[in-house]
């Protein structure tokens, strides 16, 4: 599957570069999502435009786009709109370099393909605990999980993350009292909290841009249930340990105590492009719940 154009490690530490020509994809390739900011995005002649801060002209060929990511200063007239949902490109509102997801617009005629098969996957009680235990076969690649339950994985999980973060701890020399966050009260945890609190939050921004761009819902979830974003939780605690835990730990002591977020912005991007999570999210999605998974539970 083609992925949207990054910039490099050389480069300004940005998940997303801003659009050129050189960046469009062939009209033989289809992106799952372009991502854009401080721009205009209008009609001309029937196509949708790109008007950036620079007053730079580039017309984007929407049909070959899954989702446009609207970053910050962006606008959108209601004819572009109009263009878009024709041509089934769903558009979703975000934060800088999709590390923040406030909404998004579906359009009605939309390939519900993806949808239909995780929808069928999540409903179905066997299917979905199978998926589950795909799942956490990631974190338990050893582990004999045949006949193990939801309850008893997750439980293996919880045990796991405690781990996790007592080892970290001891190795980067961090004082760990455990898990602290109060919704609305961010600045009363430690350090250590508030970076973890900000890089799982970033997390679940990137993952929700991917998971409506290609056409799947955030709240058909396989493990997580009772919450807005269960898919996304599901996601998430693949890349967590690597991602967010490790970040948060590493980061502690080179802050003084003092919470920076331009610091763990810099740093959440840079470990992003090392681990080159825009391209393995999709893989892994379709490893999980795809097509090919699916074939195997229809009976």
């Amino acid at each position: 599957m083609a992925q949207p154009p990054r910039f490099s490690t050389e480069s300004r530490q940005r998940l997303f570069i801003p659009v050129t020509r050189e960046t469009l994809p062939r009209v033989s390739e289809k992106y799952p999502f372009l991502y854009l900011e401080r721009g205009r995005l209008e009609v001309d002649d029937s196509s949708l435009k790109w008007i950036d801060a620079e007053g730079n002209r580039i017309r984007l060929p929407v049909a070959t786009i899954a989702a446009l990511l609207l970053g910050p200063g962006t606008s959108v007239t209601h004819e572009a709109v109009k263009t878009a949902a024709a041509a089934n490109c769903s558009l979703c509102w975000v934060g800088e370099d999709s590390l923040l997801f406030y909404a998004a617009g579906h359009t009605p005629t939309a390939n519900s393909r993806n949808l239909l098969r995780q929808a069928r996957l999540s409903a179905h009680p066997e299917h979905s605990v199978s998926v589950a235990r795909a799942f956490f076969a990631r974190r338990f690649p050893d582990a004999d999980l045949k006949d193990k339950t939801l309850q008893e994985m997750m439980g293996m999980e919880g045990l796991r993350v405690r781990t996790l973060y007592d080892e970290k701890a001891r190795q980067y020399n961090v004082g760990w009292k455990g898990r602290s966050f109060t919704p609305g009260s961010f600045e009363l945890s430690d350090v250590t909290n508030q970076i973890l609190t900000a890089a799982n939050a970033a997390l679940y921004g990137i993952l929700c841009s991917c998971v409506h761009a290609l056409g799947y819902s955030p709240h058909l979830g396989f493990i997580h249930s009772g919450s807005p974003l269960p898919f996304i939780y599901d996601l998430a605690d693949l890349y967590k340990g690597e991602l967010c835990v490790d970040l948060a730990f590493s980061l502690t002591l080179s802050l003084a105590g003092e919470y920076n977020k331009y610091a763990v912005s810099e740093a959440f991007r840079r470990r992003v492009l090392d681990m080159d999570l825009l391209a393995r999210i999709p893989e892994d999605i379709e490893s999980l719940i795809g097509e090919k998974v699916a074939r195997r539970y229809r009976q």
